[in-house]
């Protein structure tokens, strides 16, 4: 008898709005803005089928999501020309959170992840704006202390707001450095 492989990873090339209970609503309108041909950068849905495994499982990834998220991040560095962590054209993507219906206080986000020591300078480079690059990466280490490892929102904050007190209370003001630092603060 054949084996069937379940697939936890859909692009958003292969959805649409009808698949809100295995795409999750944002998953969904993001294949039909996909399907009607609106600019949405290439992408994929982990499927709620994924997560009602998980949990069945034990907590425990299900087999074969790991070779499929593999498969899935090689084809957008493929169809970017950017590769996860490149010091030379770094794929930068966002991780959402979501579900079939929405559920207020649910949404983790974790932003520019691909972003490391070498790849923000690289994204500084490709910008001509080392302080924006800086910003980036420091969302980057706040989102992921947050959401992945737990670290209380508010001692992150804090740092935040002792840097941009820093600079005169503006964070506008705060510069490339400031950034920088910040980056190795949150990390330490």
């Amino acid at each position: 008898m054949p084996v069937h492989t379940i697939h936890y990873v859909q692009p958003f090339d292969d959805g649409s709005a009808s698949e809100k209970a295995l795409l999750g609503g944002k998953g969904a309108n993001l294949a039909e803005m996909t399907r009607l041909g609106l600019p949405v950068p290439p992408g994929f849905t982990v499927t709620t089928e994924a997560c009602r495994r998980y949990f069945t499982d034990g907590e425990k990834l299900p087999d074969g999501l790991e070779d499929q998220l593999l498969a899935a991040v090689a084809e957008l560095e493929r169809r970017t020309g950017r590769r996860m962590g490149d010091p030379q054209r770094p794929l930068l993507v966002s991780v959402r959170s979501g579900a079939a219906f929405s559920m207020p206080g649910m949404m983790d986000t974790i932003l520019n992840l691909g972003l490391n020591d070498d790849s923000v300078l690289a994204l500084a480079a490709e910008s001509g704006d080392d302080r924006f690059a800086w910003d980036a990466y420091r969302r980057l280490v706040q989102l992921f202390a947050k959401v992945v490892l737990g670290v209380p929102g508010r001692d992150m904050e804090d740092e935040v707001a002792r840097t941009v007190a820093a600079a005169g209370g503006d964070e506008q003001a705060v510069d490339a450095a400031g950034w920088q630092q910040l980056t190795q603060t949150l990390k330490d």
